[in-house]
């Protein structure tokens, strides 16, 4: 079952691609069946893109705001052209099932266009500078410059649309890229870049404005301490963000990590409403999406009618093959992730839980599980389980779920379900989250809108004018004619 792939062997590397010595088989998790060989890049080849990228620095801060809207059109429309292909290759590495590579792609194709749009409101302000005596008679104005190189470095779960999310305002911004995929997914972002190196040499712009460097530490370590690049942006696990935010001091981070995202179900929610948005939200990408439904604090008052609706619809959440227009959950990236949860879920047991639903495996899959009474420091409450599980938490009052969710470590989506203005306000203003949505799953994302959290969920935002500022620096005028 090997997929053709249509770009060149190597690594996009400066204006060539680059031969790699060492290759790597990535395989389709539902069977482990190979999918193909990836290259695996060196440190030494992570130096040789710095490199290239500073040598194009200047090119690409040169370029108008016409040619980098035309450029991001180009790419929206050359991505486009091969929807079905990308969304092939998407189930075939990342094994989520078709429904949500779907998604994926229309969401990455979004952003592309979105951030071709963002580039006519890139602009500055003038400044009064006469409001202090020193500045009468002068002329003030600030604009935006691009901040120079950018490292992206992606996270296995949707390695087209976090690309897209670094990719396509870096270059709205002016920016050479660099751009280092999970070494589980490096498929689709190979293919990603090979199709915007061909549109950056249609219109007559250097390639090396775009790389990709496959590979492990040593690579990721070599990008990321060069002090060169000027901004890294990171979307993954908050171990690996703090240690990247460490090594790249003072340079700026945006930081886009993980989360255990909670569902408030208020005492006058509509129940059949939140549970429908467990079933959406809790398991879609196999569990691996960082604002899936992780704990559910339902009030007391409809506990027992909200558990049992939730038991009746589970059958509805699909397992099987990914490549299957039905399947709604498959195997998670590899086996080590799978024994983990499940690990997991052993661990919250012993403690006192109980499963409600699942805790076992239907093939390789974790089929959906439901689990109730963990205890709050069990892994599977207090940190990210990244696949098909659900906590249930009976509540008594909003303000003690609030207090809950704000325990957390982490902050970067939550929702409540609730009839009531007053407590949708209520939650919105004291979440210590990044976005808080109301009557709708925690996982939904508009990709133009601010996207980030806070604590130990990242820094900075995401969206294409939030990243693009990310990626730019402000530039001061002060002119006294």
């Amino acid at each position: 079952m090997p997929f053709p792939i249509p770009y060149p062997a190597g690594l996009p590397i400066g204006e060539r691609w680059l031969d790699c010595s060492e290759q790597q088989e990535i395989v389709f998790p539902f069977d482990g069946s190979p999918v193909a060989s990836a290259p695996v890049g060196t440190g030494a080849q992570a130096v040789l893109a710095v490199d290239a990228a500073a040598s194009v620095r200047a090119e690409l801060a040169g370029l108008s705001a016409g040619i980098r809207r035309a450029l991001l059109i180009g790419i929206h429309d050359a991505l486009a052209e091969r929807t079905g292909e990308f969304e092939q290759l998407l189930v075939l590495e990342t094994g989520k099932p078709l429904v949500d590579c779907r998604t994926e792609v229309a969401r990455a194709l979004t952003t592309w266009s979105a951030s071709a749009e963002e580039v006519a409101h890139l602009h500055g302000e003038t400044v009064p500078l006469d409001l202090q005596p020193s500045g009468v008679g002068m002329i003030g104005y600030w604009t935006r410059r691009p901040a120079g190189i950018v490292v992206g470095i992606t996270g296995f779960n949707y390695p087209f649309l976090l690309a897209s999310h670094k990719l396509a305002p870096a270059l709205a911004a002016g920016c050479p890229i660099i751009i280092k995929p999970a070494p589980n997914t490096p498929l689709t972002t190979l293919w990603v870049v090979d199709l915007i190196r061909g549109v950056l040499r249609d219109h007559g712009v250097s390639t090396a404005a775009v790389q990709l460097v496959t590979g492990g530490i040593a690579v990721g370590e070599a990008l990321v301490r060069d002090p060169r690049v000027a901004v890294v942006s990171f979307t993954g696990s908050a171990a690996v963000g703090h240690q990247i935010a460490r090594d790249a001091a003072p340079r700026k981070v945006v930081l886009e990590l993980g989360a255990n995202t909670a569902l408030i179900v208020a005492c006058d929610a509509d129940v059949e409403k939140a549970v429908d948005a467990v079933i959406r939200g809790g398991f879609y990408a196999n569990g691996q999406a960082c604002i899936s439904v992780q704990r559910i604090l339902v009030h007391d008052s409809i506990a027992d009618e909200f558990e049992r609706m939730l038991l009746a619809r589970l059958p509805e959440v699909l397992v099987g093959d990914p490549r299957d227009e039905s399947t709604r959950v498959a195997p998670v990236i590899n086996e080590a992730g799978a024994e983990r949860i499940l690990a997991w879920i052993t661990a919250a047991r012993a403690s006192g839980a109980r499963v409600l639903a699942g805790g076992h495996r239907i093939g390789r899959s974790i089929a959906p599980t439901v689990l109730t009474d963990v205890p709050y420091e069990a892994l599977a409450w207090c940190e990210e389980i990244f696949g098909p599980v659900v906590v249930l938490q009976r509540i008594s009052d909003l303000g003690s779920a609030i207090e809950l969710v704000n325990r957390s470590r982490y902050g970067l989506q939550a929702a409540i379900f609730t009839g009531s203005l007053q407590r949708a306000f209520r939650a919105i203003n004291e979440l210590d989250v990044g976005g808080v949505v109301v009557n709708e799953i925690p996982g939904f994302r508009s990709d133009i809108m601010p996207y980030g959290g806070v604590k130990d969920s990242g820094t900075g935002r995401e969206g294409p004018r939030f990243a693009i500022e990310e990626f730019t620096v402000t530039r001061m005028a002060m002119i006294r004619p």
